[in-house]
């Protein structure tokens, strides 16, 4: 069983972010802890000027309080949120928190996952830990 899981939340309508909680629940061993992590990702210097002012700000409200439902009443589960590349970010927090197993939802592949990779495809061929991916 493992210690240290990572779940990284994704508030895409195809993804099973709840199903990966499951999922962590079941491989959690005694005294585990899991984090659910959420990667948003910037916005380019083009688009930001477009947007109304505080979405950022307000996003990010939203989503800390989503996380918050998620992880209430649960003593084991903590939540953050970080900024950046997705695939790259959960990668690097992973390595820097000392993960031992990542559990992360996939959505079906498409033909843009042919050419780009999806989160989960790069989150499988680069972890240095077990990874679960939850479809």
């Amino acid at each position: 069983m493992y210690k240290n899981i990572l779940v990284p939340i994704s508030f895409d309508d195809d993804c099973d972010a709840a199903g990966a909680q499951e999922i962590a629940r079941v491989l959690a061993g005694k005294n585990a802890q899991i984090t659910l992590l959420h990667v948003m990702e910037q916005i380019p210097a083009y688009a930001v000027s477009r947007m109304p002012v505080g979405y950022v700000q307000e996003a990010r409200i939203a989503i800390d309080d989503e996380l918050e439902k998620m992880k209430a009443g649960k003593a084991d589960v903590s939540a953050a949120i970080i900024e950046g590349h997705s695939g790259r970010s959960i990668l690097d927090w992973a390595d820097k928190n000392q993960v031992d197993c990542i559990v992360i939802a996939s959505h079906r592949p498409g033909a843009s996952d042919l050419i780009l990779g999806s989160t989960a495809a790069r989150v499988v061929r680069h972890a240095n830990c077990s990874v679960h991916v939850v479809r």
